[in-house]
């Protein structure tokens, strides 16, 4: 089985967010990256699918030079070889674009992404895939089985789950449960530095959207402590005016 896992380059979350040129661009000074979590929850999966010779898991990336490190952990992690698409990630269907345009010619019999990225959360890259190589996506996976040709899919819908079985190919987009996150050893470390990491050009792509601005979150409140429940009834209703 040959493994295709969409890995993204995102901001460690306890890094400080700040924008410039009048908030129009991210600040990229000083932040730490890491391989986004959910795509990090696929990639254990897809290398836990190929252990004792059952398969081949390939990464690839849509960015810089710079993602390289990132590239190199996945790689570490169990990846047996990496695609950087030597370009910056614009947008969800830029991203989705370059991934299809290498996929297509490959024949993977599976291809995971995570949920979303925890840097916009767009949630699109999957279902783009899936449209794009004409395949069949299936998002917000919880558990996945794979059996002869078949993967046995949960997913969370609303008030509830839903179990599907998909023929092989199919596109999965990964969240919690899927997959315990694996670690990686010194072994792994050492085998990522001369594991093959291919880098291709990207093909054009009409652009549909663009970043005209960021707002960080207002800050947070100051915190009122009340000595009994009488006060508290009465704050509610005169101040925050909720009762």
């Amino acid at each position: 089985m040959r493994i295709l896992v969409c890995i993204s380059n995102v901001p460690d979350t306890t890094s400080k967010i700040t924008f410039s040129n009048d908030n129009t661009v991210f600040n990229s000074n000083g932040i730490q990256y890491i391989i986004n979590p959910y795509d990090e929850i696929a990639l254990s999966k897809a290398v836990e699918l190929a252990e004792g010779g059952k398969g081949t898991v390939t990464v690839i990336n849509v960015g810089d030079a710079s993602t390289e490190p990132t590239i190199r952990k996945a790689l570490a992690i169990g990846a047996d070889d990496a695609v950087r698409i030597n370009s910056q990630p614009r947008d969800a269907w830029f991203v989705a674009n370059q991934i299809a345009n290498y996929a297509k010619e490959q024949n993977f019999d599976l291809i995971l992404t995570g949920r979303e990225s925890i840097d916009y959360n767009g949630a699109q890259v999957a279902a783009l895939l899936g449209e794009l190589l004409n395949l069949p996506s299936v998002s917000i996976a919880k558990k996945l089985d794979i059996q002869d040709n078949n993967a046995t899919i949960d997913r969370e819908i609303e008030g509830g789950k839903e179990v599907l079985t998909v023929s092989l190919p199919v596109v999965v987009g990964t969240a919690e449960g899927v997959a315990e996150p694996k670690i990686p050893n010194m072994r792994g470390i050492m085998g990522a530095r001369t594991k093959p990491l291919q880098v291709i050009e990207p093909i054009t792509v009409n652009e549909l959207s663009s970043i005209s601005k960021f707002e960080s979150p207002a800050p947070r409140g100051a915190v009122k402590l009340v000595e009994d429940v009488d006060q508290l009834v009465q704050l509610l209703h005169s101040e925050a005016k909720v009762i």
